[in-house]
């Protein structure tokens, strides 16, 4: 995928250009991987909870078929699985980064 991109959208094909695809996806791919670290922790259940609360008193729902308090949480829908499939790239990529950049320093 590093190659695809490199070749895509570098204007130069040298090292750097290279290692500095390598850090875009990398940095990406982290974006994803925290979000869904602090999304994991529950960070995001108090707000939820608090807007779905708030948008029945404003609007008065009288449907008792709408249980808003038992709808599942952002930390009850997370995925495992894809969680886990984004740290080990995440670490891959890390190191990979790591090995270019020792090899351009040295």
């Amino acid at each position: 995928m590093t190659g695809i991109l490199f070749f895509i959208f570098s204007s130069e094909y040298t090292f750097v250009s290279y290692i500095n695809t390598v850090f875009y996806l990398t940095f990406s791919y982290i974006v994803v991987f925290l979000f869904q670290y602090i999304a994991k922790g529950g960070f995001f259940d108090g707000v939820t909870f608090s807007f779905r609360r708030f948008h029945h008193v404003i609007l008065k729902n009288d449907d008792y078929l709408d249980e808003w308090k038992e709808k599942p949480l952002p930390s009850q829908k997370f995925n495992k699985r894809f969680y886990a499939t984004i740290k080990f790239q995440v670490l891959l990529l890390l190191i990979y980064l790591f090995i270019l950049l020792f090899i351009h320093y040295i």
